[in-house]
Formats: structure tokens, sequence, C-alpha cells
């Protein structure tokens, strides 16, 4: 209990005392309520992140907004950060709202200024089922929800649960595969990418408004604008077969049509596709094709696809100990950033507009924003201990947006004991934080 707390709790026990003598018994409920006020409106401890409201509080590298989270967290060295003692957490970030998922319920709230919007439970699902997914759209949350099978040692099945993103209200329900679910959505329709196929249905009426077959095996995909890429192998992405054509759906149409390589298939796994270019990787590095045509566009050997800077119209690949931007239909290095405070690229999270997200780990992590162009550093904020950023394998949901001016990071505000089995420290106070990007 905070000391402003404490002295105004003594002060009302003090007049409730010295009213004992009034035989009234509304006196003495009244004085009941009133304590009860205070202690529901005096503030807690501030935030370690130190949002503010302030105009000067909404510039690039501010918090915008903290809140604490629910359920037990720990606070862990290295790269995990701030995380759910059990499972993980997934979160995302809309215009309009911010959600995350811890077990099976998702909580929801306004982007701007942090407050709780809805809190949605998912609990009708069969024991043992928790949230794997959470991506935000215009006017709905879709959630992936992982639900084990009726028999012990029996194959979990996906569903894509799509949420009222106002009310948290359920709208529907989809079957998924287990790394698809929902790549388009809005209070009309959802695409998703199932076991077999991929399929628009609408929300209204759970109907469906068109569907391409994909076959049995789980295919690899990415979403590059409004379109929806596959791949065509025999095998999926389990297995290293050749990748014979991409499929290329317009999601909001459905119509789909075959991309071919001019060699007899496309080499390494598909990894990004950007501004009209499908960047594979394979043991030496990086290839690039035309997302049209399936030309061959370039390699770069020792290279990954790291990120992609929308804005600025870069992709940029992991080199080595550094970030290099490259022209995406020609390969030619149009930037570079060099390895941050912590080891190699490890430290660098996203791009946006020319600005390179870093984040140092651990109870002194903090956050800073590097511009390429200039070659410095614009922004720093060191309020932000055991920092953790939040991924989706898909590129569409976590903690960063193309259309987003917020990062969505874990925090631990205050750590407390060693937790069990040496994954870290007990976090006392986890808060999920909305950081100006």
């Amino acid at each position: 209990m905070t000391p402003g707390l404490a002295r105004r709790k003594r002060e009302l026990t003090g007049a409730l005392t010295k009213l004992r003598r009034w035989p009234p018994t509304w006196v003495r409920r009244g004085l009941f309520v009133a304590i009860l006020v205070a202690l529901a409106v005096v503030p807690g401890p501030a935030s370690a992140a130190r949002p503010c409201t302030s105009k000067a509080c909404q510039s690039a590298g501010m918090v915008r907004w903290a809140r604490v989270l629910p359920g037990a967290w720990v606070a862990q060295p290295g790269l995990g950060g701030t995380t759910p003692a059990q499972g993980d957490a997934y979160a995302a970030m809309g215009p309009r709202v911010a959600a995350i998922g811890i077990g099976a319920t998702v909580f929801a709230y306004q982007s701007g200024s942090g407050a709780p919007a809805w809190e949605s439970s998912l609990a009708s699902f069969r024991a043992g089922s928790r949230i794997v997914s959470v991506r935000v759209w215009p006017g709905v949350v879709t959630v992936g929800v992982d639900v084990p099978g009726r028999r012990a040692g029996s194959v979990s099945t996906r569903h894509e649960v799509v949420l009222d993103s106002t009310s948290g209200r359920l709208v529907r329900s989809y079957p998924a595969a287990p790394f698809g679910g929902a790549v388009a959505a809005n209070p009309a329709r959802t695409v998703i990418v199932g076991s077999t196929a991929v399929t628009s249905y609408s929300n209204r009426t759970g109907a469906v408004l068109w569907s391409h077959p994909t076959g049995p095996a789980a295919q690899a995909w990415k979403v590059s604008g409004n379109d929806l890429y596959l791949t065509v192998s025999a095998g999926g992405y389990l297995r290293n077969r050749p990748i014979r054509a991409l499929r290329k759906i317009f999601l909001r149409s459905g119509v789909q049509r075959l991309i071919h390589p001019q060699a007899r298939s496309f080499r390494g796994v598909l990894s990004r596709v950007f501004a009209g270019v499908a960047v594979f990787t394979d043991a030496k590095g990086a290839i690039a094709y035309s997302a049209t045509t399936g030309r061959k566009l370039w390699r770069r050997k020792s290279s990954v696809p790291e990120n992609a800077d929308v804005l600025g119209g870069l992709l940029y690949l992991a080199d080595g100990s550094s970030l290099a931007g490259v022209d995406p239909r020609t390969g030619r290095t149009q930037a570079r950033v060099s390895g941050g405070s912590t080891s190699g690229t490890s430290g660098f999270y996203a791009v946006r507009d020319g600005v390179v997200l870093g984040l140092d780990q651990g109870a002194q992590g903090d956050a800073w924003g590097y511009d390429v162009a200039v070659g410095r550093v614009l922004w720093t904020n060191s309020d932000l201990p055991w920092p953790h950023y939040f991924e989706d394998l898909s590129g569409i949901g976590g903690s960063t947006g193309p259309k987003s001016r917020a990062i969505l990071l874990a925090i631990c505000g205050q750590a407390g004991i060693a937790a069990g089995g040496g994954i870290g420290l007990v976090c006392d106070r986890p808060e999920l934080v909305a950081l100006n990007w």
C-alpha cells in the first residue's frame, strides 16, 4: 500500500470511529462506501514506462500508454524478455484497437489512449485450447485457437475466431490450417488459409463466397498488399520437394493465377513477397524472382530476408552483422545498418520509413530509432525493462504493422524473486506498453 493510500485510509477510519455514537445505520454505510471509493481512486504505483498525455509525449520514442497485464508473468534474459509464466502471448495493434491474447482470453484496449475496451473469453473451446495468433483488421479482430484432439496423442486442430473489434462479440469461427488462419478480414467477410483450401466466408451467414483447393500438403504462404501467394509443391513446406509454381490470389475477388519459374522450379523456401518480388531462401542465401513472371532477378549469398520498409521501398537483408537495405528489383544495396548494441542484427526488429527499431534486452532494456539515411540514433527510450517484442510468423500480426504508428511491447515494471525452473524472475508488475513509432 502506498503512503498516500494508507494516510487516506487512516483519515476515513478515524472519521468513522468518531461517528460510531450516531445511531442511523445509513451513516455507517455511507462512510464505508466512502472508504471503498477512496481505495479505488487513489492511483497505484507509476508505470515503469512513464507514459504521459501531453502533445510533447506524442512524438516518436515516447510511451503513448501502459496498462498492467493480468496473470502470472516472468522476466527472462535475452530475447525472451517479459512473457507469461505458462504458454505465450500474442498481440497486434490497429488504428482503433490493440489486442493481446493470453491463454484463452483476448484483452482489447483503445489504440489511442490504452483505455480497456473489452475482454473476450474463448473458454467454450475444448479444455487445453490456447491462443496461437492475434491479428487486428478494420472492424474485427481474428484469433487463432489451437484445439487439442479428443484423445491423448491425437492431432490438434486450429480454429480462427472472428470478434467484433468494438464489443468483442463473437462473430464467426472457421476451420483453419495449423500455420494458416485469417489473411484478410473485415466485418463483411474473412479469408482463411485452411488445411486444403483458401476460402472466403461471409461473416453474416457463414456461407462460402469463393474457395480454391490447395491440396492435402500444407503450403507456405505470404501476403503482399491485396494478394496472397502460396507455393505449389507436392510435399508442401514440411518436405524438401520442388516448388513448381506460386499461386497468386487476389484477396478481394478470389481471382487466381499461377506464376511459373523459368527453370523447372523455384529454389529454396518462400520467405517474403514484397513490391512485386518473391524472395526465397536456401542454404547459400537469398534468391529473388519476379512475382509476376517468375523470372529470376538476383541472388545474394550469405544473406536472408529480415524486414521490409513499405514506406521506404527497401527490402532489408541480414548480411553478416549488419542489415543491408536493397532495391527489391535489383538486389543492389541502397542503405546499410551496422550491428546494434546487441550482437549482430538480433537487436533490430522493424523498419519504417527509413528508421530502424532497435531493442536492448534485460533489466536495463531500452528502445531506439536509428535513421538509416543520416546514420545516427534519432530517439531513445530507456524506461522499458525486460522488453518483449510480439512475433507472428505470418508477418500480419505482431508488435508492429505497416499502418500502425505505435509498437506494442510487454515489459516488467518490477521483477521479484527467481521463478521456478530457472526461467528468470517472477514479474510482479507486467505491463503492455504502446510506444510511439
